[in-house]
């Protein structure tokens, strides 16, 4: 999730448990380390796809993060005991606050699409369960409520509980819609042969009503949206070429080979042309829309004698406008209105909708 999420949600931990006890401090503190595990984005791997497929690695990992938490605890009752302070706050609720504040930060960030890596430094793929976008403001503002009224009182427990709750609400419900989602359009998948191949439902931009189908087949991908109040009208995909012809030439480098453990089977690739050198550049389909990938890599450029292995570079994709935006809105309340996710007019040609009967 954004860092003011992340922030919130560790404020609102740290002054539900000590904010009786410790008052603004409480809620500084939670933020400060519900913020703590973003901050390995300062960290320069070496190139785009290492930045990209390192960050929330070990700074997001249950176990380190545990393991600092447990650290921290004792370093807080051995301070208490030194201080001698009448009544300590105890081993329990030092350990709730470091232990809350910290270990809810990559929960939170695997209910994303991005991708997190509870286990590192184990070498399985990131968690990822896509049942919220990145920045959800329903899910944002009981917490940002809250902690402003706890900071505005120096003591708002109630408020924050409150928050808290109801933020827990929203992601639950969050996952039911998913779930139902993911019932609605198993027939149609199942009746185009597509029910076995990979496939992904995630949110669309700020909502859980609207949601992002993709399915990848071999050399294919399709792309839908499904709203909740389709009711049972059958899920309209769009059918758009992935590029698998160069899929070889991109796994023979080393950072084709870290993307595709990163982001598994949903990846485009393609070959484009930049300053007299053609390049083959990588594409992120979980994360934006047809037309509107922002995460695209440069893997290797062509010479005489074959593709070679370049330093991985990011390329800007374009961004979605309001009319884009609008759209959505409209999707949401109209069943079937578009076929797929809003396209840039300038990308047309090359994402020309063919309509899965």
């Amino acid at each position: 999730m954004d860092s003011l999420t992340q922030a919130c949600l560790g404020a609102a931990i740290g002054g539900t448990v000590l904010g009786r006890r410790l008052g603004r401090k409480a809620v500084i503190a939670g933020a400060a380390l519900g913020t703590l595990p973003d901050l390995d984005v300062v960290i320069d791997y070496g190139d785009a796809v290492a930045d990209y497929t390192y960050h929330r690695g070990f700074s997001h990992s249950l176990l380190v993060l545990a393991a600092l938490a447990l650290s921290l605890t004792l370093l807080a009752r051995a301070g208490e005991r030194w201080r001698r302070v009448t009544p300590p706050i105890g081993t329990l609720r030092w350990g709730l606050l470091f232990g809350g504040c910290l270990l809810t930060h990559p929960v939170l960030d695997a209910f994303t699409t991005y991708g997190t890596q509870l286990w590192w430094p184990l070498t399985t793929p990131p968690v990822s369960w896509h049942s919220i976008f990145i920045i959800d403001p329903l899910f944002t503002l009981p917490l940002l409520v809250g902690v402003v009224a706890a900071l505005i009182k120096g003591d708002s427990p109630r408020l924050l509980g409150w928050g808290l709750t109801i933020a827990c609400f929203y992601l639950t419900f969050a996952v039911a819609a998913q779930n139902t989602v993911n019932a609605r359009i198993a027939p149609s998948l199942a009746s185009l042969g597509l029910d076995e191949a990979p496939r992904l439902v995630q949110p669309t931009p700020f909502n859980t009503l609207l949601w992002r189908v993709t399915v990848v087949e071999d050399g294919t991908y399709y792309e839908g949206v499904v709203s909740l109040f389709d009711g049972q009208t059958p899920l309209a995909l769009t059918q758009l070429p992935r590029g698998a012809e160069w899929e070889d030439a991109a796994l023979a480098t080393a950072a084709g080979q870290r993307l595709q453990w990163f982001a598994g089977p949903f990846l485009r690739y393609r070959v484009d042309s930049h300053e007299g050198e053609t390049r083959l550049v990588a594409t992120d389909l979980r994360l934006g829309s047809p037309g509107y990938h922002m995460f695209n890599f440069t893997l290797a450029e062509r010479t005489e004698d074959g593709w070679r292995p370049v330093v991985s570079e990011r390329l800007e994709g374009p961004r979605p406008d309001g009319d884009a935006f609008a759209a959505l809105f409209q999707r949401l309340l109209v069943p079937q209105a578009n076929a797929c996710l809003p396209v840039d007019e300038r990308l047309a040609r090359c994402l020309t909708p063919k309509v899965v009967p």
